[in-house]
């Protein structure tokens, strides 16, 4: 009787020796291999993140925004100068200019850069022709009045004839002496009425009508407005 009793004694120690021991196995494995929800990665809301790389593409792809400024606008086609068989007399519907001593270019001293220190310093003056001669190589006679050449200039030469006529008291941009003022006119208004500008006679004189064509041409192709043949004029109209 007592050998069975430690019998049973012996078998209920070594029962629960082995059920410890599957319960500590069990623990291990939990902790070892998680379970399949905890493998799978924690959805985020939104977008997937980027790492270096893609993120690097990203702003690689980025196009900077344009600025719109104002710019001049170009001439729509080249013009080509010609000579013009011109009549060479006073236009007797466009008044003379008066000769005024003190006279400047309106407007002048707002336009800024070597294309315009010829209207900025502008100022009529009066000599015979004596005078004229000895301070000018190159003096022409155009519809009535003897124009002097000086540094891509034609200027009217007042008092070389007392009774001489001028349409206009300041230069006339042409560039070279190749032209004389009345073909540079000529060109510049068969250029303005090719493109709308002016509907009035081809006939060299730098009259009102002329200059207003020319004033029109200059504000709309972001010039200053000269009303005046000036080089900026002359580069736009593809003429120099």
């Amino acid at each position: 009787m007592k050998l069975f009793v430690s019998f049973c004694c012996c078998f209920a120690v070594a029962a629960a020796a082995l059920a410890e021991t599957q319960d500590n196995q069990h623990k291990k494995k939990n902790t070892a291999q998680p379970s399949p929800e905890a493998q799978q990665p924690i959805k985020s809301k939104g977008r997937r993140p980027y790492n270096a790389s893609q993120l690097q593409g990203q702003q690689n792809m980025v196009k900077p925004k344009s600025h719109n400024l104002p710019a001049v606008q170009p001439n729509a086609q080249a013009f080509h100068p010609r000579h013009f068989n011109l009549a060479n007399k006073p236009n007797p519907n466009v008044p003379a200019a008066k000769f005024t001593p003190n006279h400047r270019i309106a407007g002048s001293e707002n336009w800024k850069g070597q294309k315009y220190t010829a209207f900025r310093a502008y100022h009529p003056e009066w000599h015979d022709q004596a005078w004229w001669r000895s301070h000018h190589n190159r003096i022409i006679f155009v519809f009535g009045g003897w124009y002097f050449w000086d540094g891509g200039y034609w200027y009217p030469a007042w008092g070389y004839d007392p009774y001489a006529y001028y349409a206009y008291d300041g230069p006339i941009y042409a560039g070279s002496a190749a032209m004389d003022p009345g073909q540079v006119v000529a060109n510049v208004q068969a250029a303005l009425q090719a493109q709308g500008y002016y509907n009035g006679e081809v006939d060299g004189i730098l009259g009102p009508l002329t200059r207003a064509a020319i004033a029109r041409y200059q504000q709309d192709h972001g010039l200053y407005i000269t009303s005046a043949i000036d080089e900026a004029t002359l580069e736009s109209l593809g003429m120099a």
